[in-house]
């Protein structure tokens, strides 16, 4: 617990630190991997070279500084990264890594501003903050444990089958080595995977495009150009391949409830709509479904969808969109003026995933619609971060 002195300094210097809070990100994840090479495989380069890991972190810190006097909406906002830690299997003996290095990159942007009294507070107040972290994060790897199928730690999957969607998009139905049941997971949520490329680990996580059968999951895998574990999967790995696989995770889930639905994505961010639009027919929910492709041949799962169009005909409706080509129903991008001609009336949930742009115009055409902040939710492929929308 932080001493009277310690949360005046904090108080004081918060103000500075998050003046400062992008550069010492930038500095503290090269200062990391260079002290401890071997965390350098839970991150993804792509993100590093973005920015968007140094924001995420950046965000994180800020909004626990600004939030933790009150706990219970200290530990809802830390709940994203939560939700990453888990995919991730970050382990308590991580965290004193972390916090050198973060203590390391302050000292280095704030120079003799930063005086062992100053410094003193901020390690009490990270300490802190990784202990609500580990706390959390522990009682999520043993809930998982004890459900039927559940595991801790690390599970050795084979890949049993795989399906090409699109031109872009292939799925892996992957089925544990061990032969045992699989763990019920929610719709959709993502799961962590870990695999060796040439002699290294690599970790990322994907959404779980098919609803839980108790034997197996589903990825669906957009193959990026500069993608280095999207590529491997798509070019070298085949039916019979390992890999491991850790809990299921993330917080992008159906809220409980009777109001009309609506699930908006873009390209490869279909894949955790499928299992929340079958979730919402089963709970006998209207769906309106906008789906935005580049083409016909970049459009994954159609027929699956047009499957469950059928079996829904009064509660589903679908709508496919379309950049190019002649072979949606609209030939365009999502816009504001789309959105409000299929809105259904009254208070709809409304869940949308694709590219940080798409999103990022889908939640301000929302907003501007008028639908709550509260009934807005998003999940972002990557390092979790705000939309620049409100």
């Amino acid at each position: 617990m932080l001493t009277h002195e310690q949360e005046r300094l904090i108080e004081a210097t918060a103000p500075v630190v998050a003046e400062h809070l992008d550069a010492i990100a930038q500095r503290f994840y090269p200062l990391m991997f260079a002290r401890y090479p071997g965390v350098a495989s839970l991150f993804n380069a792509a993100h590093q070279q973005s920015g968007a890991q140094q924001r995420a972190l950046a965000g994180a810190v800020l909004a626990y500084v600004q939030l933790r006097q009150d706990p219970a909406r200290a530990r809802s906002v830390l709940g994203t990264v939560v939700e990453k830690h888990v995919s991730l299997g970050i382990q308590p003996d991580q965290y004193p890594i972390v916090g050198e290095c973060l203590m390391a990159a302050i000292g280095e942007e704030l120079g003799d501003a930063l005086t062992p009294e100053i410094a003193d507070a901020w390690g009490a107040l990270y300490e802190e903050l990784a202990g609500l972290l580990i706390e959390l994060e522990e009682r999520r790897y043993h809930a998982f444990a004890q459900q039927p199928g559940g595991w801790r730690g690390l599970r050795r999957f084979r890949i049993a089958a795989t399906r090409q969607e699109s031109a872009v998009i292939r799925s892996f139905v992957l089925e544990p080595e061990d032969g045992g049941a699989v763990a019920e997971h929610q719709p959709g949520q993502y799961i962590g995977v870990r695999l060796s490329i040439e002699g290294e680990p690599v970790y990322r996580h994907y959404s779980l495009s098919a609803t839980a059968n108790g034997r197996g999951y589903r990825i669906s895998i957009k193959r990026e150009p500069d993608g280095r574990v999207s590529r491997y999967f798509h070019d070298v790995l085949t039916v019979g391949d390992s890999l491991d696989l850790l809990p299921p995770a993330g917080d992008l889930t159906l809220h409980p409830g009777d109001e009309p639905v609506v699930l908006v994505s873009g390209g490869v961010g279909q894949t955790p709509m499928l299992s929340l639009a079958r979730q919402a027919l089963e709970q006998q929910r209207q769906v309106v479904y906008l789906h935005a492709a580049l083409d016909a041949e970049h459009h994954a799962f159609r027929d699956e969808i047009t499957l469950l169009q059928t079996e829904h005909t009064n509660r589903l409706k679908a709508v496919t969109i379309h950049e190019q080509g002649e072979e949606a129903d609209h030939i365009g991008r999502i816009d504001r003026a789309l959105l409000e001609h299929y809105l259904p009336t009254g208070k709809p949930r409304c869940y949308f995933v694709g590219p940080q742009g798409f999103m990022s115009a889908v939640n301000q055409a929302l907003a501007d619609l008028g639908i709550d902040e509260s009934r807005r939710h998003f999940e972002h492929f990557g390092p979790s971060r705000p939309l620049d929308a409100a």
